[in-house]
């Protein structure tokens, strides 16, 4: 990738893939909207666990991924029930919430024919992983308690998840995948940067209004 890739704040010796850290306004904006961003935490777990599985019967010729990503896929509905039971803990009732930008958009530039299509949904799904383990790691000590070492091992959970992706990736397109990682990893980083009118686990810090 051009440049050096932004590792998360007090992981300098965790591999990343991210063009850009997370703007400290979208720690400051989940700190002081946190019932919604667990809402939106633990819809994103079950759409991990969907993605995982998704892939695993568009690909079913390839066993490996089959294999690494079934194991994957109970491991986060294991972390729903984990967000789910904090949910509780914390006393935050559910509700249904408008769905952000980032997944939609980053999923928009995706290539739709194979061979690419196969390369762009792992690489995708690296990135998202990747800026969930870094968010994790920014959170976890700030977080309440029932959070705290949840979030810490989320962090580790999903720096390991990437890293599985990108391998995928490696896999199946070997003189490929590094090039496109690179335009992917700069969309990427432009929706996780840039302001959002939403809050929401992935999205960039909330748009601020004059005076404000």
């Amino acid at each position: 990738m051009s440049g050096a890739a932004a590792a998360p704040r007090g992981a300098a010796d965790r591999p990343s893939i991210l063009e850009a850290p997370t703007p400290d306004a979208w720690v400051e904006d989940a700190l002081s909207h946190l019932p919604e961003l667990l809402l939106d935490h633990a819809n994103c777990e079950k759409k991990a666990a969907s993605s995982a599985l998704a892939l695993m019967f568009a690909y079913a010729e390839d066993t490996r991924l089959a294999l690494a990503l079934s194991r994957l896929a109970r491991e986060e509905l294991r972390h729903f029930e984990q967000v789910q039971k904090a949910l509780g803990a914390l006393g935050v009732a559910f509700a249904r919430q408008r769905p952000g930008r980032y997944a939609h958009e980053l999923r928009a530039v995706l290539r739709t024919g194979e061979p690419g299509r196969k390369l762009d949904l792992l690489l995708a799904a690296a990135l998202i992983e990747a800026r969930s383990a870094e968010r994790f790691e920014l959170l976890a000590p700030r977080v309440p308690a029932p959070l705290t070492a949840l979030y810490e091992e989320l962090s580790a959970c999903e720096a390991r998840h990437f890293e599985l992706y990108v391998d995928l990736a490696r896999t199946a397109a070997p003189a490929e995948w590094r090039g496109r990682l690179e335009v992917l990893a700069a969309h990427e980083a432009q929706l996780a940067t840039t302001a959002d009118r939403l809050l929401r686990f992935h999205s960039g810090p909330l748009e601020r209004r004059a005076g404000t």
